[in-house]
């Protein structure tokens, strides 16, 4: 028997209300499919401490910009249905635009002030405010125990932390560690935009990045290191780097303090694919 699908708010809600007079607990994974073994860890992870586990596939178009890849990212539903089956999962919840925003498109929208506008925020402007719109709802839609998100989007991760934080939303949100391939390059839907050449180069973000964290903790200036960084990426065959900053690991917003929790954050350009990763 195949994965169960639901496609409205009225068909999830009344899957999830079962299961909460069954006395079961729910674990909820946002996805936008194209599904990978990263996202495969989530539910396993959530199925760890979750009775039922729910994987939602929306490819969001509020989150992408006017000359971004929203008509052309993957969409894989029933193979992704088949991977969610074999790895545990109970529910796949997959509406459509009308479904998820009405047929005017919504008139409200989520801001994270300052966490948001930084980063991956300047580089894609209104990138967040989809991304805190869209998980507002699945999270509202589904009201699970909790949410699992993976450590490659380490901003986004953050951001929806202080949003169900500053919103009172009763939903416990959980990092998952990125998961990654044996070379090291981080597992993300967009690596399917490398071809053969480019997935040899792509892994140089992480062994940079790692060394920028390793230099850093031993003396080296943040912005001497930010520099070093882009021209070694750069001299590997990427074509632009947005950036590649030292930040304070629990406010993005700050500069990286030494004897403090960190994290190097990179987003930069190989061929059709905008590759982001992060290390602690």
């Amino acid at each position: 028997m195949g994965l169960p699908i639901v496609r409205t708010v009225a068909d999830l809600r009344a899957e999830v209300s079962q299961w909460r007079k069954d006395g079961l607990s729910v674990g909820l994974v946002p996805t936008m499919g194209a599904l990978h073994e990263g996202h495969l860890t989530l539910v396993r992870t959530a199925l760890e401490t979750c009775d039922r586990v729910v994987v939602t596939l929306f490819v969001n178009p509020k989150q992408f910009g006017p000359n971004e890849d929203y008509g052309t990212y993957p969409r894989t539903e029933e193979e992704d249905a088949t991977k969610l089956a074999g790895a545990g999962a109970h529910l796949l919840y997959a509406p459509d635009v009308a479904e998820m925003y009405g047929e005017d498109g919504g008139a409200t929208t989520v801001m994270v002030s300052g966490l948001g506008d930084v980063l991956e925020g300047e580089f894609r402007p209104g990138f967040f405010n989809g991304v805190a719109t869209v998980v507002t709802k699945l999270l509202l839609q589904a009201l699970p125990d909790r949410a699992f998100f993976g450590e490659k989007d380490y901003q986004q991760l953050n951001v929806i932390k202080r949003f169900v934080r500053d919103l009172d939303i009763p939903v416990d949100i959980q990092g998952v560690a990125t998961v990654r391939e044996a070379d090291g390059l981080a597992m993300s839907s967009r690596n399917a935009y490398l071809n053969f050449e480019e997935r040899d180069i792509a892994p140089t973000l992480y062994r940079t990045i790692s060394e920028v964290s390793e230099r850093f903790k031993v003396g080296g200036k943040a912005e001497a290191l930010s520099k070093w960084a882009a021209q070694q990426l750069l001299d590997a065959g990427f074509q632009k780097v947005d950036y590649v900053l030292i930040r304070h690991a629990d406010d993005l917003t700050q500069e990286a303090v030494k004897g403090e929790p960190i994290r190097v954050l990179a987003a930069a350009f190989l061929g059709k694919a905008r590759l982001i990763d992060n290390v602690g």
